[in-house]
């Protein structure tokens, strides 16, 4: 017996403005409004409400399909602000009661990483949304691009949450499986579900990649895949942006007419259902421990953190950003402290990139920087002109980001 746990993380950042150095203390607004629209707009008629559309059909017409999802709290805010209809979609999936919400950070944020403090506060500003919008309790947690490690198992098992989704990265495997559960040493109790990167970047990636030798991907054929695993593992967990459907595999693939006729493929055999990611928990034994000090990720070949922190660039903005917290913090401005957690999103850093020249596309979805270096420049501008703010209402002086202090030789 095998279950498919299907699971959709639906996140877009605000964009930020261009912002030179010449716009810091001129009260220009940091955020791209127009463009973050625009963007919205196109994702939500490409991908969320024809796949919400066509979702409620398959809820309606399969009892036994279930699945979950994860917003960050940004993308339900411009859901509000942008396009409420939208919202409305989710809602109605949801209130089929076969819809499970996942827990994470408000801003899809690295602040675990780095500020314990604001990591806290932005999971319950997560939790207060979720609550608002669906009038739900998340039993489940997943960080920002599903970076962890045995200390972020400690905190969310001590929060009480039931179970946590991470990447199953094969080096930390050793050769086991990703289609089991397992626990983070030291904490027996507390369930691990591990995404099945395989499977689940065939639909997200490959699935309209001519030169793949398992093109074209239907539903028959992945479903033979699933029926594979029965006997050498209890759960297979499909994890991708849910944009995959309609934006990055746009809806000529044919990627609609394969999600319609999955689950009716998959559930030919009777020993496959579908189950949320708690059902899973709930379901299924703690078949090993998984040791990870280091932490990981889902992102590109290395399946660590150097997306978003692998460079001086990044490592200088993430530096700054979390230094100035308590100074944010004690201005008491809600508008100032909303920015700087907008600003704490994890696209921004991901802008910062240099990998994605050798690594490949992904890093350039909606990528509104020419360049890398563009990126850093432009939000290091908007930083210093954020603490000059802060500095008026503080009248404190506060360190700006130092240029020489990180010897950048491009700047």
């Amino acid at each position: 017996m095998v279950a498919i746990c299907f699971y959709f993380q639906v996140h877009q950042p605000y964009r930020l403005n261009k912002f030179s150095i010449f716009d810091i203390g001129k009260e220009k607004s940091y955020f791209d409004d127009k463009k973050n629209k625009e963007i919205f707009d196109k994702v939500s008629e490409k991908c969320y409400l024809e796949t919400n559309e066509l979702l409620l059909k398959l809820l309606k017409k399969h009892p036994e399909f279930k699945i979950a999802f994860s917003f960050s709290g940004v993308v339900l805010k411009q859901m509000e602000e942008y396009n409420p209809k939208v919202l409305d979609s989710f809602k109605a999936l949801v209130n089929t009661g076969r819809v499970e919400i996942i827990q994470e950070t408000f801003y899809h944020s690295l602040a675990f990483m780095f500020s314990k403090k604001e990591f806290f506060r932005q999971v319950q500003l997560h939790k207060d949304i979720i609550k608002r919008i669906f009038n739900y309790d998340p039993k489940i947690f997943r960080n920002t691009e599903l970076i962890y490690n045995n200390e972020l198992a400690m905190t969310i098992s001590k929060m009480g949450y039931k179970g946590l989704i991470l990447e199953g990265v094969d080096r930390i495997l050793g050769g086991r499986s990703p289609n089991f559960l397992y626990s983070p040493v030291g904490n027996k109790d507390f369930k691990l579900l591990l995404k099945n990167y395989r499977l689940s970047d065939d639909i997200a990636f490959r699935f309209s990649n001519k030169g793949w030798v398992d093109f074209p991907l239907s539903s028959e054929k992945f479903t033979s895949w699933v029926n594979a695993v029965n006997g050498n593992g209890e759960t297979i967990n499909l994890f991708m942006d849910f944009e995959t459907f309609g934006e990055h595999q746009w809806k000529d693939t044919g990627i609609f007419q394969f999600l319609e006729k999955l689950p009716e493929e998959i559930l030919k055999n009777p020993s496959n259902s579908f189950k949320t990611p708690s059902e899973v928990i709930d379901s299924f034994p703690i078949r090993d421990e998984l040791d990870i000090h280091h932490f990981i990720s889902w992102a590109d070949l290395e399946r660590d953190t150097s997306a978003w922190t692998g460079n001086e660039m990044q490592q200088a903005a993430a530096k700054y950003i979390y230094e100035i917290e308590e100074d944010v913090l004690k201005t008491n401005d809600e508008e100032l402290i909303d920015i700087w957690g907008k600003l704490q999103t994890s696209d921004h850093y991901y802008y910062m990139c240099t990998k994605w020249f050798n690594d490949g596309d992904v890093h350039k979805y909606f990528n509104p920087y020419s360049s890398p270096y563009d990126a850093f420049i432009n939000f290091n501008n908007i930083l210093n002109d954020l603490i000059q703010k802060i500095e008026k209402i503080n009248k404190h002086k506060i360190n700006s980001i130092s240029k020489k202090e990180y010897k950048l030789p491009f700047l």
